[in-house]
């Protein structure tokens, strides 16, 4: 085992790496753990023997957003050093790394944590997992690349109705539409996210990447521009009365009201 912050790296001997963050139970969003992750995968892009990435969580959640609870938060919580810009470059290391990745999803990616699984190749859901992209629900504007990764996962029209309201969706529903997989109960969850991402490392190595790559063309440029875009326009919404109603209204558990302004 291998460790980068609270992420670990485990390499199997069916070519598979698993890659865990630690912060149990909720797996609050920060910056550094995205750098962790990204620190994990260019390390593993490098690696002969791993063909294959598992991503997943310790704890009831993969990863419940940021901490609302704590100081003034973003979807992202950077710290004082580490604003979106640093955080938009960490998620695209991640983006750009050179090895497939399946995401095994229990409990919560919400927020940050429903950017962090779109990275993802494949996402393999439980009954009991819950998505949600509630930046709009925040007055925030969503982030990580969303604007382009998640349109070419559900398509352009269940990608603007998850933005725009911030809904829940349950594991049946996500898979429905194409946000998930494959779906696996309990126990069995990692073991399915395991076996797809077995299935991917037994194809040979060299033809994957090379695949992965004519698929992905033109993806991280697209990203970077995403990016851009989303910190830009953050950064007006942030001074705005909504976001504050928003937030507060987050940590109070009740709905917001919004006015515009």
């Amino acid at each position: 085992m291998e460790r980068f912050g609270d992420v670990t790296v485990t390499l199997d001997d069916s070519f598979v790496a698993t890659v865990e963050m630690h912060r149990p139970p909720e797996n609050f969003f920060e910056v550094d753990v995205i750098r962790s992750l990204a620190d994990a995968y260019e390390a593993l892009d490098s690696e002969p023997d791993c063909r294959a990435i598992l991503l997943c969580a310790e704890g009831k959640h993969f990863c419940a957003g940021a901490n609302l609870g704590g100081r003034a938060a973003t979807s992202g919580d950077p710290g004082p050093t580490d604003g979106p810009d640093q955080m938009d470059i960490e998620a695209a290391r991640l983006l750009g790394a050179g090895t497939p990745v399946v995401a095994a999803v229990q409990g919560a990616a919400i927020g940050a944590g429903f950017g962090l699984v779109c990275l993802a190749d494949f996402r393999i859901g439980s009954p009991e997992a819950r998505f949600a992209a509630n930046f709009a629900r925040l007055g925030y504007h969503h982030i990580l690349g969303l604007s382009v990764t998640l349109p070419a996962i559900v398509g352009q029209q269940h990608a603007l109705e998850l933005l725009y309201t911030g809904r829940r969706l349950k594991g049946e529903e996500a898979l429905a539409i194409g946000l998930c997989d494959r779906m696996a109960a309990g126990q069995a969850l990692r073991e399915q996210a395991h076996t797809m991402a077995a299935e991917i490392a037994a194809s040979a190595p060299l033809a994957v990447r090379s695949i992965r790559q004519t698929m992905r063309a033109g993806l991280s440029e697209r990203f970077r521009a995403a990016t851009e875009r989303e910190a830009a326009v953050q950064e007006v919404l942030e001074t705005t009365w909504d976001l504050t109603e928003g937030v507060r209204a987050a940590r109070e558990r009740r709905g917001p009201r919004f006015e515009a302004r």
